[in-house]
């Protein structure tokens, strides 16, 4: 099964906790045991697996990806200014799976997903969950 999470982006660069989200759909899907994909919809967009308990590694994330990979001087920025937005992605990834164990997500305690923006605002974005399920494979 799957279903999409819509969100709403007010920054350019930002990473969005999206577990409540998804653990949602885990208990609404019925299924205790299997794998749960998170998949970012958009060129420039991503998803990644990040410690939840303080905000400064989300911070860190972004200023090292700006570090890394700095706007306005790539060759694609001669179309629509967002050469590094589309880098920043492909290098982070468009999804995460995880394992699902007695209805719970597979995460440890300093895990959460989240969505990683990086050419926003956007008004809509997209992230769709799909759940494989193993209860009743032998």
């Amino acid at each position: 099964m799957h279903q999409t999470i819509r969100l709403e982006t007010r920054q350019r660069e930002i990473l969005v906790d999206i577990t409540p989200q998804v653990k949602s759909i885990v208990e609404h899907s019925g299924i205790s045991n299997g794998i749960v994909n998170v998949y970012a919809q958009g060129a420039t967009a991503a998803i990644m697996i990040q410690e939840n308990w303080d905000d400064s590694v989300q911070t860190d994330v972004v200023n090292l990806l700006r570090k890394m990979i700095p706007k306005g001087v790539w060759l694609h920025d001669a179309q629509d200014g967002n050469g590094d937005s589309h880098l920043k992605s492909g290098l982070v990834g468009p999804s995460e799976t995880i394992p699902l164990i007695d209805g719970e997500l597979g995460l440890s305690t300093w895990q959460n997903i989240f969505f990683c923006e990086f050419d926003g605002p956007r008004k809509d974005r997209k992230v769709i969950c799909t759940i494989i399920s193993s209860d009743n494979m032998p």
